[in-house]
Parts: C-alpha cells; structure tokens; sequence
C-alpha cells in the first residue's frame, strides 16, 4: 500500500514512525512551511519534515491547497506532486490546512485522519487541551475516513484510555500519539485485506476543541480551585496558564508581574479552611510546599511550579528564595479582555 503522509507537528511525527516501522511506502510527506522559532526566529522545520528527510522521503510544503485560493500555483504543484505519488490512501494527522475536495477525492481509498479524541466528542484542532480542560476521565484516538465537514467523517477504529488527576497536556498528548500510530497502522492493514469497517459518528455528544488562545492563559481566582487547576494542566506546555502579582511597594511607576504557572495542586484542607473568610486572590500560604491562593467556592490553589519573566522553572520553595510573597497579598484578577476590531 501507497501511503502519502500530511502532518505537522511531533505526534503526527508519531504516526509517520509507525508507519515505517511496519514497512508501508511513503512516496510523498505533505507538511507545514518551515517557521521561525526560538530566541533567534531561524527558520525550523516540522517534527515530520525532519523525520521525513531522514528516511529520504520526498517532501512538500505547500502555504495552501485551494487551487483557486492565494497560494494558488503552489496548490497545483502539490496536486502534480501527489498525482505523481500514486497513493492509494493519504494519512492526515495533525497537519494545519484543511484539504479541499479535490484532495480528498485523489487518493484511491480516500483519506483517512488519525485523531485525538473519542468523536464526536471534542471535534476540531485543540482535543487534548479542550479534554483536560473540561475534567473528562477518558479520551483516547479516532482512525476516521475524512469527508468536507470537520472531523465529520466514518470512523474506522476507535481506541480510548483514562485521563489520569495529574495528566497535562504534554504528558497526554505523548500517550495518545503512540496509541494514534498504532491505531493507524491496524486501520491500514485492515483496509488492505478489505476488513475495514465504517461507523458513522452519532449525532449526540458532539463538542468542539476551538483552538487554544494565549488570552486564555490568565487564571481567573473568581473560579472554584478545581476549575483553575484544570486549566494549569491543560496548558502545559502551551499557552502556561498565567497569574498577577501586584507591583513591587514603593515603585510607583511598577506595573504588575506576570508568572506563568506549571503545576499546582488543591491545597490541603487546613488551608482551605482559611478560604472562607478570604477573598478571591489572597495569598493565604507561601511555603516550602506551594503559595496557596484563595479561589472561588470558598476553595484554595496550591502553585508548585513558577516562572517569572526571563526566568527559569522553579519550584515553590525555589522561587520564593528570590520573591517575597507576604500572607494576605492579594493578586489581581485578569485584565478584561480587548475585543478585536
């Protein structure tokens, strides 16, 4: 079986390895343009542009596929490219363009697209963060026959496993990864000795995984600690979850610091305790073990992991060598945000 490959970022990388490592051709690798990153802003290839040219696969970066779109000549290279490739099916995983019907129509099995999530639950480009977020106890990986619609298709096997109380992002997205290339190769060779079956999605339970904004990164103390905690762990590694110390006393023209939080916990109950004659936002601890915040529903927030601005990673006790953090400090709610024009 021919196989082209579209895909981006390291889990996609994920499956294209499986499917070398069970010997499936890969003629051609579609991926994102080269993007600068790092403090130098040089131009970076994708996890699965790297991985692709270690392996002596041709490659290409299409900036669109709309053949009338703006990046229309590019768009019809990469349509001689993947007529000239012969593949009989195209894998997508996590690629970051939308495929036209034109696309969707080449291959001679479709198009089929390893996804993270059980669908329709969670439908759309940001799964795994979207699944933390909102204290599911188990996701898992979809193989699904693409059609136009957004993560619409049949699927073709489905595969699940738990969402652990301490999973982030990162740690779930390595687990799912792994699952999502095995799953794949299981669905290909299934296809290719005409065993594949296809389930059409159920209409009910359909939720949407909106992209991840870095406005969203400011924890909000008006809510309840579990709530907040969620949100530490969905946004490892990406965006950080954020919170505001007030200015520095005496420094009139300070404004107030930004910390990005890496890990926390729901503080102990003794702390919380303290919580219901607090407000939302005042330090009720700093110590060894955590700086506990009082949240909303009269909860608490221990903060395990910091960073301040050009800083490193620091645990609680760590950081507050360097930051004086007095009991009673009350930290600021998030600015409003600016709608766009």
């Amino acid at each position: 079986m021919r196989v082209i490959f579209a895909g981006t970022p390291e889990f996609a990388a994920a499956s294209l390895q499986a499917l070398l490592s069970a010997g499936f051709d890969v003629p051609l690798v579609l991926t994102q343009p080269d993007r600068p990153a790092g403090r130098g802003l040089k131009l970076q290839a994708s996890a699965v542009k790297t991985l692709a040219l270690a392996h002596g696969i041709d490659v290409a970066q299409p900036a669109g596929l709309k053949l009338d779109g703006r990046f229309a000549e590019e768009a019809q290279a990469a349509r001689t490219r993947i007529e000239q490739a012969r593949a009989d099916v195209m894998v997508v995983a996590a690629y970051g363009l939308i495929l036209p019907q034109w696309v969707l129509d080449m291959p001679r099995m479709g198009c089929v697209n390893v996804h993270a999530s059980l669908l329709p639950r969670w439908r759309g480009a940001a799964p795994i963060h979207r699944a933390i977020q909102a204290g599911d106890t188990c996701t898992g990986v979809t193989i699904m026959q693409m059609d136009a619609g957004l993560d619409t298709g049949d699927m073709l096997l489905v595969d699940q496993l738990p969402i652990e109380p301490d999973d982030t992002t990162a740690a779930l997205h390595d687990k799912l990864a792994v699952m999502g290339g095995r799953l794949l190769v299981e669905a290909l060779e299934l296809a290719a000795c005409g065993g594949s079956t296809r389930t059409p999605q159920p209409e009910a339970g359909v939720t949407y995984a909106h992209k991840i904004e870095k406005s969203e990164a400011p924890l909000d103390w008006r809510q309840p600690a579990d709530a907040l905690l969620r949100q530490v762990l969905a946004f490892n590694p990406f965006p950080g979850a954020t919170c505001r110390m007030p200015a520095t006393p005496g420094q009139a023209a300070a404004e107030p610091e930004v910390v990005k939080v890496w890990a926390a916990a729901l503080s102990p109950d003794e702390v919380v305790g303290l919580a219901r004659d607090a407000s939302v936002g005042q330090v009720l601890g700093a110590g060894p073990n955590g700086v506990d915040v009082c949240c909303g529903a009269h909860s608490a927030l221990r903060l395990t992991v910091l960073q301040r601005a050009g800083g490193k990673r620091l645990s609680a006790a760590q950081w507050l060598g360097g930051t004086h953090v007095p009991v009673g400090q009350q930290w600021l709610l998030p600015e409003p945000v600016q709608a766009s024009v």
